[in-house]
């Protein structure tokens, strides 16, 4: 069998010499600087963030690299180390949601939409994109490249929100346009807010409850690994993984008709009622009683439930619990899989294996539909299950997997 491929973060200081690099071979120039943004694994709480609920993110050590310069017109060129002999450009004056092609709307985006929140001062840009965020893995390379790209324009235009957490919304909201309107690839937040806004050895606990502000949105809850002598197995399937297929936006949808048929504003009222009710079950069967609709009964079952585990594993991590902790993500995938139905057969296979061979608990992680899981093993655990994933891949005839290597790490910033 072959041996499990293990994807280690470049590190800033190499991430910005190529990304520095490659804008010289492409436009003949030395770049204004160099920004980074992280992927995100989310602990938990999946689906939850468009419905106003609860999730947990931590950034992962892997890391979007821009190297960028403001240009004096409206054009926008884009170079990535995917393709670097193929230059993309766009023109701002005039662009719509949805003018870009490709994945060029993800940067192109962010400026476009900084221009329509009213920052005019915002021009083309020469740019220059290098990352060890796997693609197409769950891990939200997208919020990597609009988040990077919205702190390299703030920085470069001296908008002045880049600094501190509350600032850095602005630039959270113009990073989810760019996917939403400009790439069409529905997102409800919480990626980019992971990106933007985690610190290292925390997890992010992000309300998304509309109305709230920065400081009551996020709180950073330690997440340290090493303290209980565990490790953080995340391994990218390799499914093929798309969020512009239709599939999201009709759960997103479904969600919505949920909550006006139960008179609420958003799925969080309905699972705070029924979390906080004496019996939470029965709470739930009197809620989905109202409901005709099978399928929208599971969808629902799922949000309501995910978005109780969230504080109930911040507790368990906390007193170190790991049984309760592990129980409560081997839930979690077990109703994505089920009620939600965003699992495919390569994810629930490494998440079962993971469990057989002594994960405390698994599950898939990210929008679902291919992408990646992430497993809570005991510490020098992560090579050993990822192989016996990986060989089970191979018996199956699936793609060899990949595996990164996990910890609570920071958020964008500035790195040259």
């Amino acid at each position: 069998m072959a041996q499990v491929e293990f994807i280690e973060a470049m590190g800033d200081g190499d991430g910005a010499r190529r990304a520095a690099a490659l804008f010289r071979e492409r436009y003949g120039d030395d770049p204004e600087g160099v920004w980074a943004a992280p992927g995100r694994v989310n602990l938990i709480g999946e689906h939850t963030d468009y419905n106003g609920g609860l999730c947990l993110p931590i950034a992962l050590p892997h890391r979007t690299y821009v190297a960028l310069a403001a240009r004096d017109d409206t054009t926008v060129r884009a170079v990535s180390d995917i393709a670097p002999e193929t230059v993309a450009e766009a023109e701002l004056n005039g662009l719509v949601a949805g003018g870009v092609d490709g994945w060029a709307a993800y940067p192109v985006g962010v400026a476009w939409a900084l221009r329509d929140a009213g920052f005019g001062q915002v021009r083309g840009f020469d740019a220059a994109f290098v990352s060890c965020v796997p693609l197409g893995s769950g891990l939200s390379s997208s919020a990597a490249m609009t988040c990077s790209t919205a702190l390299a324009l703030d920085d470069v235009h001296a908008l002045g929100f880049g600094g501190d957490d509350a600032g850095r919304i602005t630039l959270i909201n113009a990073a989810i346009r760019a996917e939403n309107d400009m790439a069409g690839a529905s997102t409800g937040g919480l990626d980019q807010n992971a990106s933007m806004r985690c610190t290292e050895g925390h997890a992010l606990r992000l309300d998304c409850r509309p109305g709230l502000d920065a400081l009551g949105s996020a709180e950073q809850e330690p997440f340290d690994l090493g303290r209980y002598g565990l490790e953080l197995l995340v391994l990218d399937t390799r499914a093929p993984h798309q969020l512009n297929d239709g599939q999201y936006e009709a759960r997103r949808t479904m969600c919505e008709r949920a909550a006006a048929i139960l008179g609420v504003a958003n799925l969080r009222e309905v699972a705070d009622e029924v979390n906080a009710a004496d019996d939470p079950q029965r709470a739930l069967d009197d809620v989905l009683a109202r409901l005709d609709d099978g399928t929208m009964r599971r969808r629902v079952r799922h949000v309501v439930t995910e978005i109780g585990r969230v504080d109930r594993f911040i507790g368990a991590f906390a007193r170190g619990d790991m049984k309760e902790a592990g129980a409560l993500f081997n839930a979690s995938h077990d109703s994505l899989r089920d009620d939600y139905e965003v699992t495919v057969p390569e994810l629930d296979v490494a998440v079962d294996v993971a469990r057989a061979e002594g994960a405390y608990g698994a599950r898939m992680t990210g929008g679902g539909f291919g992408g990646s899981i992430i497993a809570l093993v005991d510490a020098g655990e992560s090579e050993r299950i990822a192989q016996r994933i990986a060989d089970e891949f191979a018996r199956r005839g699936f793609r060899a997997p990949r595996a990164l290597p996990a910890h609570a790490a920071a958020a964008a910033q500035r790195v040259r």
